[in-house]
């Protein structure tokens, strides 16, 4: 790899997750901003304080040289009631748009990341109708529009498979497991649909910007070479990430899935009228990568509803994998070859160019004399890009990495005491002070990296 590439070494934030000022400027509530936390623990409200530090963030940016910034638009920043546009919403993504394009970075936005518009689920159930199509399509359409001629690369929806499943954030709160589930299954139909739609009119509105899809990638493991473990490895993989991939890339579901869907009755209801639309797929695919999976086969057969609904299967069973390290907040383990394994795998899917779009080490990070001695991120960064580069090197066509996240931000389920960033945000789940900016010693390492294009890293692989 060579310093002409023009490789997008990028980082990653969320609008909820790191924005804060929940109801300012028109504002309206999200799904996220409702949602119950645990005591104790920080919420949306302020969160990092993006919305206050931006211009200072995007600085550090340029500082820590970023090409890229993947971030996302808060929905109901833009569209406080789901239907009406608040200018004040628009002109602050447009300011931070504007800021990365005079600071030579491509600013990525992801539409729908977890959150939407508390009003919609109100007002019709969110996702569970279909009327959530036409007001995510209104939406992207507004955003288009406004922001034509300065995207690059758009990123319709983040992690459709959290972004369906986790009902804190959709408002699917049926009481009733298998109703809640198969709801899941029709929220996802109807996320994809909108999708779809998102991508043919982006062709008529700026045919010179690209769209893609974003997914939480499952690389799975059978536990044993037992004929049914391996199977039940091909059906946790078809059921979490090819079922939604495949929908994106081919207008379909695979043979399996809908033999799986029918037999527990949760295939969704589909309309006649769609096939207008799904011809049409992404220009690219973002992978958002953590860890991998490992399961054996459902020996019982029955579905285990205390699980997260993705976790909710006749078919496989998730084990522990002893051959992977575990730390206290990565429960599933350190495995950076299944990064390179899960690149193999979509790109020989789909032959459509990947994008790395979250990637990262959680740790419960100390401040000492200003400072934060994250060797454990260093490592797990490192070895991650490495993988990344082998890839490339091979011919994989991947065009970009980034890590998540560019500064801390506040997790969906253990605030502040669980951080990711390259940049330490100076705050508690409980005493918020100024919420300053402290560059952490992965800031630096990241920074070199990107100077030298990686290539110390793939060095270290051939010696």
């Amino acid at each position: 790899m060579n310093n002409s590439d023009k490789f997008l070494w990028g980082a990653s934030t969320s609008g909820f997750q790191a924005e804060g000022g929940y109801n300012e400027d028109g504002k309206g509530l999200s799904t996220t901003d409702v949602r119950k936390v645990p005591s104790g623990v920080a919420d949306t409200k302020v969160a990092s304080d993006h919305y206050h530090h931006y211009k200072e963030d995007i600085l550090l940016m340029k500082e820590l040289g970023l090409k890229a910034y993947r971030f996302a638009f808060c929905w109901a920043r833009i569209m406080p009631d789901g239907h009406n546009i608040n200018e004040k919403g628009l002109s602050f993504y447009e300011d931070i748009i504007n800021i990365c394009l005079e600071n030579d970075i491509e600013p990525i936005p992801t539409l729908y990341h977890f959150e939407m518009p508390q009003a919609l689920v109100d007002e019709f159930g969110g996702w569970k109708s279909r009327k959530c199509i036409d007001a995510f399509v209104e939406y992207a359409r507004i955003c288009f529009e406004r922001f034509k001629g300065k995207i690059k690369h758009w990123v319709t929806i983040n992690e459709q498979l959290i972004a369906t499943a986790a009902s804190d954030l959709n408002g699917n709160h049926e009481e009733d497991k298998f109703i809640q589930t198969k709801n899941v299954y029709q929220m996802s139909y109807n996320q994809s649909i909108a999708e779809k739609k998102a991508f043919k009119l982006l062709r008529e509105i700026d045919i010179d910007a690209e769209i893609g899809v974003v997914t939480a990638v499952q690389n799975v493991y059978p536990k044993t070479s037992a004929p049914k473990d391996v199977l039940a490895a091909m059906d946790a993989e078809e059921m979490m990430m090819y079922m939604l991939l495949d929908m994106s890339v081919f207008g379909r579901y695979s043979p399996r899935v809908m033999e799986i869907l029918k037999e527990n009755d949760y295939l969704p209801q589909m309309d006649e009228c769609d096939q207008d639309v799904l011809s049409y797929k992404p220009d690219f695919i973002g992978i958002n990568y953590y860890s991998s999976l490992c399961v054996q086969e459902n020996k019982t057969k029955d579905i285990n509803y205390k699980l997260p609904p993705f976790f909710r299967s006749r078919e496989f069973e998730v084990v522990n994998n002893a051959h992977i390290e575990k730390t206290e907040w990565m429960s599933n383990g350190i495995d950076p070859l299944g990064l390179r394994t899960i690149i193999y795998k979509i790109y020989n899917r789909y032959h459509l160019p990947i994008i790395i779009t979250e990637n990262g080490m959680a740790y419960s990070d100390e401040l000492i004399d200003g400072r934060v001695h994250d060797d454990y991120r260093i490592d797990y960064i490192s070895k991650h890009i490495k993988e990344v580069l082998i890839a490339k090197e091979e011919g994989y066509p991947v065009f970009g990495y980034c890590p998540w996240s560019f500064i801390d931000v506040v997790s969906s389920h253990q605030g502040f005491a669980k951080r990711y960033g390259l940049v330490y945000v100076d705050r508690t789940d409980t005493d918020i002070k100024e919420c300053k900016r402290y560059k952490k010693d992965s800031f630096y390492w990241y920074q070199n990296t990107i100077k030298t294009n990686g290539n110390q890293l793939l060095l270290s692989n051939k010696n």
